[in-house]
């Protein structure tokens, strides 16, 4: 497997988080897709439903955000293994044990495996 190409800038990004998972953590971008005319598209305000682009073309959130792929670079917690793999930037609602409420919450995540011991690692979106 090639290196995950590395971005160079966060206006080429259209998500970044870096996380500590337990012992492990894990790294994970996405790289805007490019539209037709060859720009990259802008969403104009935090929560818009549409991301502009510079020739006027308007792309829905969700068919946007369905071609896009995220890179990660993850420590595991189960078996410290370091890798480096690319999945489909689907977030899933998964349920965890929030530490600070003592109780299971869901959140939304997305989960890739382990490429050693194939356990399932999930990278939570932001929790308030």
């Amino acid at each position: 497997m090639t290196a995950l190409k590395r971005p160079k800038s966060m206006d080429e990004l259209a998500y970044y988080t870096r996380r500590a998972i337990g012992t492990g953590k894990a790294e994970l971008w996405v790289f805007k897709e490019k539209c037709s005319c060859g720009a990259l598209p802008k969403k104009p305000k935090m929560r818009a439903p549409t991301y502009e682009c510079s020739c006027g073309k308007s792309i829905p959130k969700d068919e946007y955000e369905e071609k896009l792929t995220a890179s990660i670079v993850y420590t595991c917690p189960h078996c410290n293994f370091s890798g480096e793999t690319q999945v489909p930037f689907h977030r899933k609602k998964v349920t965890i044990f929030d530490e600070k409420k003592q109780k299971k919450v869901r959140v939304e995540s997305v989960r890739f495996q382990c490429e050693k011991c194939g356990k399932d690692i999930d990278v939570t979106k932001k929790m308030k």
